[in-house]
Protein backbone atom coordinates (compact mmCIF):
# COMPACT_ATOMS: atom_id res chain seq x y z
CA UNK A 1 0.00 0.00 0.00
CA UNK A 2 1.45 3.43 -0.74
CA UNK A 3 0.79 6.76 1.61
CA UNK A 4 -0.04 10.06 0.32
CA UNK A 5 2.45 12.70 1.18
CA UNK A 6 2.06 16.45 0.36
CA UNK A 7 3.31 17.39 -2.53
CA UNK A 8 6.53 17.63 -3.39
CA UNK A 9 9.86 17.38 -5.24
CA UNK A 10 10.56 14.18 -4.42
CA UNK A 11 11.83 12.69 -8.23
CA UNK A 12 15.22 10.69 -7.34
CA UNK A 13 17.95 10.22 -8.07
CA UNK A 14 19.44 13.62 -9.62
CA UNK A 15 22.84 14.48 -10.27
CA UNK A 16 24.48 16.15 -8.29
CA UNK A 17 26.38 18.45 -10.38
CA UNK A 18 29.22 21.80 -9.70
CA UNK A 19 27.78 24.52 -11.69
CA UNK A 20 31.55 26.57 -12.44
CA UNK A 21 30.47 30.37 -12.95
CA UNK A 22 32.10 34.06 -13.38
CA UNK A 23 34.20 35.69 -16.13
CA UNK A 24 37.59 36.40 -14.60
CA UNK A 25 39.46 34.49 -12.05
CA UNK A 26 38.62 37.17 -9.47
CA UNK A 27 34.69 36.38 -9.52
CA UNK A 28 34.57 32.60 -10.48
CA UNK A 29 32.60 30.71 -8.09
CA UNK A 30 30.96 27.14 -7.86
CA UNK A 31 27.51 25.98 -6.71
CA UNK A 32 26.32 22.52 -6.13
CA UNK A 33 22.90 21.93 -8.04
CA UNK A 34 20.84 19.05 -8.16
CA UNK A 35 17.73 20.19 -9.80
CA UNK A 36 19.62 20.31 -13.25
CA UNK A 37 19.56 18.23 -16.41
CA UNK A 38 18.63 18.10 -19.97
CA UNK A 39 15.62 19.78 -21.44
CA UNK A 40 16.21 19.59 -25.55
CA UNK A 41 18.69 17.50 -27.81
CA UNK A 42 18.18 19.61 -30.97
CA UNK A 43 19.31 22.42 -30.07
CA UNK A 44 20.96 20.67 -26.90
CA UNK A 45 19.85 22.42 -24.19
CA UNK A 46 20.02 21.88 -20.64
CA UNK A 47 19.01 23.64 -16.96
CA UNK A 48 20.10 24.39 -13.91
CA UNK A 49 17.43 25.67 -10.87
CA UNK A 50 18.98 28.33 -8.30
CA UNK A 51 17.58 30.36 -5.53
CA UNK A 52 17.67 33.62 -6.42
CA UNK A 53 19.71 34.41 -2.71
CA UNK A 54 22.45 32.37 -4.01
CA UNK A 55 26.17 33.80 -4.31
CA UNK A 56 26.03 32.52 -7.91
CA UNK A 57 23.08 33.47 -8.86
CA UNK A 58 23.24 36.91 -9.99
CA UNK A 59 26.85 36.25 -11.31
CA UNK A 60 24.93 33.70 -13.98
CA UNK A 61 21.73 36.40 -14.65
CA UNK A 62 25.04 39.07 -15.64
CA UNK A 63 27.50 36.79 -17.66
CA UNK A 64 24.97 34.61 -18.95
CA UNK A 65 27.31 31.37 -18.86
CA UNK A 66 27.60 28.74 -16.85
CA UNK A 67 29.29 24.57 -16.80
CA UNK A 68 27.69 21.97 -15.54
CA UNK A 69 30.31 19.88 -14.57
CA UNK A 70 29.78 16.28 -13.42
CA UNK A 71 30.84 15.16 -10.71
CA UNK A 72 32.47 11.37 -9.61
CA UNK A 73 32.98 9.80 -5.97
CA UNK A 74 36.35 11.15 -6.16
CA UNK A 75 34.55 14.62 -5.63
CA UNK A 76 31.74 13.56 -3.32
CA UNK A 77 33.68 15.73 -0.48
CA UNK A 78 33.89 19.26 -2.69
CA UNK A 79 30.57 18.47 -4.15
CA UNK A 80 29.33 18.39 -0.81
CA UNK A 81 31.61 21.40 0.70
CA UNK A 82 31.05 23.91 -1.77
CA UNK A 83 26.75 23.12 -1.41
CA UNK A 84 27.02 24.43 2.11
CA UNK A 85 29.74 27.11 2.08
CA UNK A 86 29.04 30.56 0.08
CA UNK A 87 31.31 31.98 -2.65
CA UNK A 88 30.69 35.07 -0.85
CA UNK A 89 32.73 34.32 2.25
CA UNK A 90 35.27 31.45 0.29
CA UNK A 91 37.15 30.54 -2.75
CA UNK A 92 35.57 27.61 -3.39
CA UNK A 93 38.16 26.56 -6.25
CA UNK A 94 41.04 27.01 -3.76
CA UNK A 95 39.42 25.89 -0.82
CA UNK A 96 38.59 22.37 -2.64
CA UNK A 97 41.63 21.85 -4.01
CA UNK A 98 39.54 22.01 -7.60
CA UNK A 99 41.57 23.62 -10.66
CA UNK A 100 39.50 26.56 -12.89
CA UNK A 101 40.23 25.31 -16.68
CA UNK A 102 39.99 27.94 -19.24
CA UNK A 103 36.53 26.87 -21.32
CA UNK A 104 36.73 25.94 -24.92
CA UNK A 105 33.48 28.31 -25.51
CA UNK A 106 32.38 30.21 -22.72
CA UNK A 107 34.04 33.04 -20.24
CA UNK A 108 33.26 30.63 -17.02
CA UNK A 109 35.61 28.45 -16.23
CA UNK A 110 35.20 24.47 -16.08
CA UNK A 111 36.42 22.42 -13.20
CA UNK A 112 39.06 20.32 -14.36
CA UNK A 113 38.58 17.43 -12.47
CA UNK A 114 35.46 17.04 -13.78
CA UNK A 115 35.08 14.02 -16.07
CA UNK A 116 32.85 15.98 -18.29
CA UNK A 117 32.27 20.00 -18.34
CA UNK A 118 28.76 21.02 -20.33
CA UNK A 119 29.48 24.83 -21.40
CA UNK A 120 26.33 26.66 -21.38
CA UNK A 121 24.68 29.93 -22.39
CA UNK A 122 21.64 31.46 -21.04
CA UNK A 123 18.62 31.53 -23.80
CA UNK A 124 15.80 32.19 -20.80
CA UNK A 125 15.05 32.72 -17.20
CA UNK A 126 12.39 31.28 -15.60
CA UNK A 127 11.07 32.09 -12.38
CA UNK A 128 9.43 29.27 -10.58
CA UNK A 129 9.26 30.06 -6.91
CA UNK A 130 11.87 28.43 -4.43
CA UNK A 131 14.04 28.95 -7.64
CA UNK A 132 14.58 29.99 -11.10
CA UNK A 133 15.64 28.07 -13.88
CA UNK A 134 18.35 29.04 -15.79
CA UNK A 135 17.66 27.20 -19.37
CA UNK A 136 20.85 27.28 -21.02
CA UNK A 137 22.08 26.44 -24.87
CA UNK A 138 24.83 23.74 -24.83
CA UNK A 139 27.32 25.13 -26.88
CA UNK A 140 30.18 23.10 -26.20
CA UNK A 141 31.39 19.47 -24.26
CA UNK A 142 34.48 19.10 -23.14
CA UNK A 143 35.18 15.25 -22.26
CA UNK A 144 38.25 13.88 -20.43
CA UNK A 145 39.98 11.09 -22.85
CA UNK A 146 40.85 8.49 -19.45
CA UNK A 147 36.87 7.80 -19.51
CA UNK A 148 36.79 7.12 -23.26
CA UNK A 149 36.88 3.30 -24.67
CA UNK A 150 40.13 3.00 -26.47
CA UNK A 151 38.34 0.98 -29.20
CA UNK A 152 35.01 2.56 -29.36
CA UNK A 153 35.74 6.02 -28.32
CA UNK A 154 32.68 5.77 -26.75
CA UNK A 155 32.09 7.10 -22.70
CA UNK A 156 32.70 4.44 -20.60
CA UNK A 157 30.32 5.66 -17.82
CA UNK A 158 30.94 2.99 -15.09
CA UNK A 159 34.50 3.68 -15.58
CA UNK A 160 33.57 7.57 -14.08
CA UNK A 161 31.51 6.26 -10.90
CA UNK A 162 29.40 9.08 -11.43
CA UNK A 163 27.84 11.37 -8.31
CA UNK A 164 23.72 11.26 -8.00
CA UNK A 165 22.07 12.83 -5.21
CA UNK A 166 18.39 11.08 -3.60
CA UNK A 167 16.88 12.25 0.19
CA UNK A 168 20.13 14.14 1.47
CA UNK A 169 22.31 11.58 0.62
CA UNK A 170 24.83 11.15 -2.19
CA UNK A 171 25.18 7.89 -4.13
CA UNK A 172 27.35 6.57 -6.92
CA UNK A 173 25.89 4.84 -10.29
CA UNK A 174 26.19 1.23 -10.66
CA UNK A 175 26.36 -1.62 -12.66
CA UNK A 176 25.21 -1.26 -16.21
CA UNK A 177 22.09 -3.65 -16.55
CA UNK A 178 20.98 -2.83 -20.45
CA UNK A 179 20.96 -0.24 -23.41
CA UNK A 180 18.19 1.67 -25.05
CA UNK A 181 16.19 -0.81 -26.74
CA UNK A 182 17.58 -3.94 -25.13
CA UNK A 183 14.33 -5.06 -24.13
CA UNK A 184 12.96 -5.91 -27.64
CA UNK A 185 16.27 -7.05 -29.20
CA UNK A 186 15.21 -10.62 -28.74
CA UNK A 187 13.63 -12.93 -26.09
CA UNK A 188 17.21 -15.04 -25.53
CA UNK A 189 19.00 -11.38 -25.26
CA UNK A 190 16.38 -10.33 -22.47
CA UNK A 191 16.59 -13.65 -20.46
CA UNK A 192 20.47 -13.93 -20.36
CA UNK A 193 20.17 -10.40 -18.71
CA UNK A 194 17.42 -10.84 -16.49
CA UNK A 195 19.20 -14.26 -15.30
CA UNK A 196 22.44 -11.99 -15.05
CA UNK A 197 24.43 -14.23 -17.49
CA UNK A 198 25.05 -11.34 -19.68
CA UNK A 199 25.38 -7.74 -19.91
CA UNK A 200 25.20 -5.46 -22.51
CA UNK A 201 27.33 -2.92 -23.61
Amino acid sequence: MKQNWKPCAIINPVPAVLVSCGDSPENYNLLTVAWTGTICSEPPMAYASIRPERHSYEIIKRTGEFVINLTTEALAEATDWCGVRSGRNFDKFKECGLTPEKSAVVAAPSVAESPISIECRVKQIIPLGSHDMFIGEVVNVAVDESYLDADTGKLDIEKMHLLAYAHGAYFTIGEQIGTFGWTVKGSTLRKELKSGKKRVK
